[in-house]
């Protein structure tokens, strides 16, 4: 499917209605360069997708595919040069293609 993964320890906010593991499966694909957004969302309790200040996600086309991921994602980042999520890969197979159509629509 054309992913990366990797083991990452992260601080998790204190607000999580459950804490996720550390380290957690982390999945990430490069950003083409010249991508300028950064943004950092969690999920904090199923369908329910929050920024630091726990504020909603106010980009709609944004809000729309963060709803379309497995309950048990944790965390979805961009950077200019990485998108990533962490999972706690315990939701069903066809996930993972979710987690991927996801990775690769923002990258």
């Amino acid at each position: 499917m054309g992913l990366a993964m990797q083991l990452a320890r992260e601080e998790w906010p204190y607000w999580l209605s459950k804490t996720p593991p550390s380290p957690c499966p982390q999945y990430h694909h490069p950003r083409p360069r010249g991508r300028q957004d950064s943004w950092c969302y969690w999920q904090r309790e199923p369908g329910v997708w929050v920024n630091k200040w726990q504020e909603p996600c106010a980009d709609a086309p944004l809000a729309a595919q963060l709803a379309t991921l497995p309950a048990d994602v944790y965390k979805a980042e961009a950077t200019p040069q990485m998108i990533a999520l962490f999972w706690g890969e315990r939701a069903h197979p066809e996930s993972l293609a979710a987690i991927a159509a996801f990775l690769k629509a923002r990258a």
